[in-house]
């Protein structure tokens, strides 16, 4: 873990004493659980706070409003168990959905540990996202194409529900090929993170009529 790293993060998402406190509990239960689970490549233990917290962290000023979010594959809980972290004194709440039963253990456990708001669904996206109506954000990093986000946010995203896709240099091809299937309203925002890299937020959807 780079400490340089940390505070930069720290500093520059204004991060509360207490969510710090919570934000190393993480992080010390990710580095002892990732030598027998591989919850993250290897190569990006040592940037956690640079390359993984810090991308979750941008997520949260994108909806200062949203208070119930819902992550889809949250393998070692980016976003979503940060978020929960880092949103906690702002009464946010995060369903964390993971099939990978050995993952969903470790996300029980640093929830717990860090007090962090969450519900861990060990289920496949397509069995629970219909139970998630009403949630303000969905979100996914580093799981899958965008066409596939979609169609697994379809139900939440053409009822109100605004998706925050964090996405990287192929963001256009991606959009080029979603848009090939779906109708929907969106905005890139820069991430803070990586240069090239893009948030995809989703603000309408729909599915167009056959021809």
């Amino acid at each position: 873990m780079s400490g340089e790293g940390r505070a930069q993060v720290l500093s520059a998402y204004d991060v509360s004493r207490e969510t710090t406190q919570a934000l190393d509990i993480y992080v010390a239960q990710l580095t002892r659980w990732q030598t027998v689970k591989n919850l993250v490549g290897p190569s990006t233990l040592s940037e956690v706070w640079s390359r993984h917290i810090a991308d979750a962290l941008q997520l949260l000023a994108l909806a200062p409003d949203a208070k119930r979010w819902i992550d889809l594959g949250s393998g070692a809980g980016i976003p979503g168990l940060i978020l929960a972290i880092a949103g906690k004194e702002r009464g946010i709440h995060v369903t964390l959905v993971e099939s990978n039963a050995r993952k969903c253990a470790f996300l029980t456990e640093a929830a717990r540990l860090t007090g962090a708001p969450a519900t861990v669904r060990n289920a496949r996206i397509e069995a629970v996202i219909g139970a998630e109506a009403g949630a303000d954000i969905v979100c996914a990093r580093a799981l899958a194409a965008l066409d596939q986000l979609l169609d697994w946010s379809a139900p939440l995203l053409k009822s109100g529900t605004t998706g925050l896709f964090p996405k990287g240099r192929d963001v256009q091809a991606e959009l080029t090929q979603a848009a090939a299937r779906w109708t929907f309203t969106y905005d890139l925002v820069p991430s803070r993170t990586e240069s090239d890299a893009r948030i995809v937020r989703v603000t309408a959807l729909t599915e167009p009529s056959p021809r």
